[in-house]
């Protein structure tokens, strides 16, 4: 690993006013790159996902609060009062980045909006995380779920005659949380190159809009509203789940080629050269009766077997694993799944986390810290003149 003086965002400070996801995921992903977080909690509860649980580890922390809270600093402001605000202020007057994901016009109103602040520190970018924006939509509470609803995701997600249906993670959190980080790096490289910060702004909706790529394309251009199709795909095929003798077995063929040595591996050549599936437009055409000839051959061996089979004949192939299965798969692969980090003698043993997911040859992100208990730091941090002096 990487030591702090090579990290790519060495001196970056972040004062971290948000919580639950979006934001506490983008100052992770930045913080395991270098930055210094100060993670700035409420009295009493702190981020209120660390009563998220069960699960939770030995010392009864929600492992959803651990999930994207390592190599920050906790200190405990209450911004209620005015002497929290000062000390909120101080914070931010060393900092080069601030994240909030308040409800819109609430850092406004402690005195801490990006207005006044950006006056204050013309060098500061300031990133506003919300669920709806920051005008008409602000007084929507900005929850995963909701966003997944009215944005669009369940519509397309789903059985084609069963309920729409959220994803298995709050995946818009996730995406968010990546295109803040984004925005903070591109703020960043326009601030070192001319001394000017700038108000970052995402929000839930604009950002699964976005995500939704292809479906979303469908619709700008073309005035297509599509639908659920369960595990297919509504422009290739076959690209879904197949059931097998134990369990199921995604197929991803993209192209002919792949079809074609598809058709081979399941000893039936002739469906290459069938009129209904010489090519990918034909196949999404007769999907249904493509489906039944592929299930009936899959039947006849387990989803391991049919992986090893096709993967060898270069047909995209594998078996719906559970997470346990897809670390020892990452495993195997040599790919870094889960990653210790030191313990915090306040807390006990190491932790245990899941690997950054960026790999950089020179910079690479370095576990320092194990998410941190509330309040951790707050005396050391308010203690010094100058808080970020650990960077």
């Amino acid at each position: 690993m990487g030591t702090q003086d090579t990290a790519a965002l060495r001196g970056v400070r972040i004062a971290d006013f948000s919580r639950v996801l979006a934001g506490p995921y983008a100052t992770m992903l930045l913080a395991d790159l270098g930055a210094d977080v100060i993670k700035v909690e409420r009295p009493g509860t702190g981020d209120e996902t660390r009563a998220w649980h069960p699960p939770a580890d030995e010392n009864g922390t929600s492992t959803y609060f651990l999930s994207v809270n390592r190599n920050k600093r906790s200190v405990v402001l209450d911004l209620a009062t005015g002497a929290g605000r000062a000390q909120a202020r101080a914070l931010v007057a060393d900092a080069d980045v601030l994240v909030e994901n308040f409800r819109p016009g609430t850092m406004r109103r402690l005195g801490l909006g990006p207005e006044e602040l950006l006056a204050q520190r013309p060098e500061l970018v300031y990133c506003s995380i919300s669920g709806f924006g920051a005008a008409a939509g602000a007084a929507i509470p900005g929850y995963d779920l909701l966003v997944q609803a009215v944005g669009g995701l369940m519509s397309v997600t789903g059985e084609a005659d069963g309920e729409p249906t959220k994803t298995g993670v709050a995946l818009v959190d996730v995406i968010t949380g990546l295109h803040a980080c984004l925005g903070i790096l591109a703020a960043l490289r326009h601030r070192d190159a001319t001394g000017e910060g700038q108000h970052v702004e995402v929000n839930l909706l604009g950002s699964l809009l976005s995500a939704m790529v292809n479906q979303a394309s469908a619709f700008a251009v073309a005035g297509v509203v599509p639908g659920r199709l369960g595990n297919a795909h509504p422009s290739i095929a076959p690209y879904e789940t197949f059931p097998t003798a134990d369990r199921p077995l995604a197929l991803a063929v993209g192209n002919d080629r792949q079809f074609a040595a598809l058709a081979a591996a399941l000893g039936a050549p002739g469906l290459a050269a069938d009129t209904r599936f010489r090519t990918n437009a034909d196949r999404v055409a007769h999907r249904a009766e493509l489906r039944d000839l592929l299930g009936e051959r899959l039947r006849g061996a387990g989803a391991d077997h049919w992986a090893a089979v096709l993967l060898a004949a270069g047909v995209p192939a594998g078996p719906v694993n559970t997470l346990e299965e897809a670390f020892a798969h990452a495993a195997r692969l040599g790919l870094p799944g889960i990653v210790g980090i030191p313990g915090d003698t306040a807390r006990g043993g190491p932790s245990r986390q899941v690997a950054h997911p960026i790999a950089l040859s020179r910079t690479p992100a370095r576990y320092r810290l194990p998410p941190p208990s509330l309040g951790r730091h707050t005396a050391e941090v308010l203690s010094d003149p100058h808080p970020w002096s650990t960077r």
